[in-house]
C-alpha cells in the first residue's frame, strides 16, 4: 500500500489530534468550520488553520476567499492533490504524516534506561498537557516534547532535539518519559503529526502511519531587501 492511497482516514484521530494539538498550544478549541475544523491560533505568522479530512469542493471554495498570508489549509491528502484543487497564488508544503501507536513503544525505545552522562530529565505536568526537557549539561536545552491526553489518547507535539545533541537517544527518552505520563492518564493510543525524519524513527519504534498530512498557504510578501 502506497501513501496515497492509505485507505479511509477516521476523523475521529483528526479531531482528537487536533483537539490536543490546542490544548499543547493552549490556543481556544477546534470548532466546525466549512466541513471541516477551524483553530483560531491568533499567532503573527499563524492567525487560523482550517483542518480537514479528505478532500473537496469545501476547500477551493474557502480558498477563493482567503487573500492574506498566515492562513493555513490543511487536510488529509497527498501535495499533489491538494495543489490539483487550490488557485494560485496558494503554496503547497512538504507532506506531514498522521502517525498512531496503539500498544507500548517497541524496539530500542522501548530499552531506553537512562541518558547520556552529562544530561539530566526535568517533567512538568500540567493540569492540560504535560512536557519533558533534557538539560545538558551547561544547562542549555537538549530535547524536549510534549503530550496530551484527550480520552484515550495520549497526543505528542513539539518533539525536538537540537542539533548539537542528536544521535544520543535523547528524542527517544524524551518520548518514552512522555508515553509513562500519557500512561499515568489513562491514555493508551498513541497520535503525533511527523516530519520525514520524524517518520523514520516512530515507525522504527512501533508508530503506523494512518494518511498523509499537507499544507496549503498564501506566501507571505518577500521583505525588500
Amino acid at each position: 500500500m502506497t501513501d496515497d492511497t492509505l485507505g479511509a482516514v477516521d476523523p475521529v484521530l483528526v479531531a482528537r489530534w487536533l483537539e490536543g494539538w490546542t490544548r499543547s498550544r493552549e490556543t481556544p478549541p477546534p470548532v466546525a468550520d466549512h466541513g471541516g475544523l477551524r483553530v483560531d491560533v491568533g499567532l503573527p505568522e499563524q492567525r487560523v488553520r482550517y483542518v480537514f479530512t479528505e478532500l473537496g469542493p469545501a476547500i477551493p471554495a474557502l480558498a477563493a476567499t482567503i487573500h492574506e498570508p498566515y492562513m493555513f489549509l490543511k487536510a488529509c491528502a497527498s501535495p499533489e492533490a491538494m495543489r490539483a484543487i487550490l488557485p494560485p497564488p496558494w503554496s503547497v508544503q512538504p507532506p506531514g504524516y498522521l502517525m498512531t501507536c496503539d500498544g507500548p513503544m517497541t524496539g530500542v525505545m522501548a530499552e531506553v534506561g537512562g541518558l547520556p552522562a552529562g544530561y539530566r530529565l526535568e517533567v512538568n505536568t500540567g493540569a492540560k498537557a504535560s512536557s519533558v526537557r533534557v538539560v545538558a549539561e551547561d544547562g542549555s536545552l537538549a530535547a524536549s516534547g510534549w503530550v496530551v491526553p484527550v480520552d484515550e489518547f495520549a497526543i505528542y507535539d513539539r518533539i525536538e532535539t537540537d542539533p548539537a545533541h542528536r544521535r544520543r537517544g535523547l528524542g527517544r527518552a524524551v518520548m518514552k518519559a512522555l508515553e509513562g505520563l500519557a500512561r499515568e492518564a489513562g491514555a493508551t493510543r498513541g497520535l503525533l503529526v511527523a516530519t520525514d525524519d520524524g517518520r523514520a524513527l516512530y515507525e522504527t519504534v512501533g508508530w503506523s502511519l494512518h494518511t498523509l498530512f499537507c499544507t496549503a498557504e498564501i506566501p507571505p510578501p518577500v521583505p525588500a531587501v
